[in-house]
């Protein structure tokens, strides 16, 4: 195969993952981002007490990333330091305690069932079951390979084994098939936040979702220092490799000739010669005539959020590294933002506290903190004064659970206008397109472009977002990108989750 000079659009996880693969291969890489550093969503915001992770504040299916860099001889311990989280998230709500899950299944059970009764613990380890089958399930023929349609998804499990297919439940809503573990309507509300981490409603959203349960039991890490640097050792990996990086160069189009791809240009009139793309934004954002897929409508867009970064010192509760404050009428949230274009008088609040994983030095200094809510995607209708009011809302569910939050200086909120400008054509969704209904897990598009030597990467396409997703939907990319080159174009690729 020659070598191909390739250029990676956006530096975010999915194309840092394309180019150290393509890299390695020894393709000629270069990686063009508008932004002064890498991580494109993995983010920080600087504060008086230092750095926030402003994206992702941990990493699950560790095992995409130990073999992103086993792959290149090397091993990702070396490069960052993850701690196994011993409680996965803290739970709580002003009328209805607190409940906390953990790494080891045991302590959740004898949690659940000192929260709700033995009942909803038995339903728990029913449910911690199916969410194994489907995960287990959908891993080898879905989650790493390349998008398969409904029928292909039948044939790579197997005509035989379609009793497996079915019971991966995409059906049915995920808030329905929870009726069928849980009668306690507040472990329903907990464990339908799964949807949300894709954008989408638990009402609308398919049961599959309920692998993400499998998926956090599997693992969850945190990254000393934050997450962000695993975004910076990942773009070391492949500068190693002999990826070049390319900051501040803004891509502004990406030219073709007969039906192929030849070069972009960048805002400044430059242009950089390539055999392939790997474009690492959002679909939508692609003209026609190199989408594969028409752009996301408004009205299918997935949830967008308003965050707060700051340095605070708390009281009144006790925070987890992860921490879920519920408001009052959890089916109201989603009604107000998916149809009524708002956030709900009480928003459920995620709050992730950064150095209760790595204690300050002083005890009487501030701490890190995220606050998050959902939000629609609306980013030119959202304005500061409402993102604003948005964030009193948050604050008072939270003092009601307890939590009091004091910041060293005013949290400014990164809201969906925010987030629409950073990422073009999204209108501040973070997580591409919405996957509700039976076909939600088929709506991303594949890793091919519309035109030869075009390729797919990140949150918009399949497997979908979050950073373990991304970065396999980088590798799906290089890997069809090579085997086009190599003349496979109808061999299906597939990455090896391993054991």
């Amino acid at each position: 195969m020659t070598l191909d000079q390739v250029v990676v659009v956006g530096a975010g996880i999915g194309g840092l993952a394309a180019a150290a693969d393509l890299a390695r291969r020894g393709a000629q890489v270069t990686v063009c981002d508008s932004q002064a550093t890498v991580g494109g969503k993995m983010g920080v915001v600087h504060t008086p007490a230092g750095a926030v992770d402003s994206g992702p504040t941990v990493l699950t299916m560790r095992w995409v990333f130990d073999a992103i860099f086993a792959d290149a001889g090397e091993r990702l311990s070396d490069h960052v330091e993850l701690l196994p989280a011993d409680i996965l998230a803290r739970h709580a709500r002003a009328a209805g305690g607190r409940l906390d899950l953990f790494a080891a299944q045991a302590r959740t059970i004898d949690a659940i069932g000192a929260f709700a009764g033995a009942a909803e613990a038995a339903g728990y380890r029913r449910f911690a079951a199916r969410a194994a089958e489907i995960h287990h399930t959908l891993l080898r023929p879905y989650l790493t390979a390349e998008l398969p349609g409904m029928i292909g998804l039948a044939r790579r499990i197997g005509w035989t084994h379609l009793m497996m297919l079915w019971r991966i439940d995409p059906l049915r809503p995920l808030w329905s098939a929870l009726g069928d573990y849980f009668h306690d309507p507040r472990l329903r509300q907990l464990f339908g936040r799964y949807a949300t981490y894709v954008g989408a409603s638990p009402w609308a959203a398919p049961a599959t979702l309920m692998l993400i349960s499998d998926v956090e039991r599997a693992g969850v890490w945190r990254v000393r220092g934050g997450v962000h640097r695993l975004a910076l050792a990942l773009a070391d990996l492949a500068r190693r490799q002999g990826a070049v990086w390319r900051p501040g160069a803004r891509v502004t189009q990406i030219i073709t000739e007969r039906g192929r791809v030849r070069a972009v240009e960048l805002a400044d009139g430059e242009r950089i010669v390539a055999d392939a793309v790997v474009w690492n934004g959002d679909v939508s954002a692609l003209a026609d005539r190199l989408r594969p897929v028409p752009p996301t409508p408004a009205a299918a867009r997935s949830l967008s959020a308003v965050t707060w970064c700051m340095a605070a010192r708390v009281s009144g509760f006790e925070l987890a590294h992860h921490n879920v404050f519920f408001g009052t009428d959890y089916a109201d949230e989603f009604a107000a933002i998916f149809a009524r274009r708002t956030v709900t008088a009480a928003p459920t609040v995620y709050v992730c506290a950064q150095d209760r994983a790595e204690p300050p030095t002083r005890a009487d200094a501030p701490e890190r903190l995220l606050a998050l809510i959902n939000a629609p995607a609306d980013g030119q209708a959202v304005r500061p004064a409402m993102a604003a009011q948005w964030g009193a809302r948050a604050w008072e569910v939270m003092a009601r659970c307890g939590l009091r939050i004091d910041p060293v200086e005013a949290a400014m909120p990164i809201g969906p206008a925010e987030f629409a400008a950073r990422y073009p054509a999204t209108g501040g969704a973070l997580y591409g397109r919405v996957g509700h209904g039976a076909r939600g897990g088929f709506v991303r598009p594949g890793a091919r472009g519309r035109v030869e030597g075009l390729y797919l990467a990140g949150g918009s396409v399949h497997p979908g977002p979050g950073m373990p997703m991304a970065a396999l939907s980088g590798r799906i990319a290089a890997a069809r990108l090579l085997e086009d080159r190599a003349g496979r174009r109808n061999q299906v690729v597939r990455i090896d989750p391993g054991a």
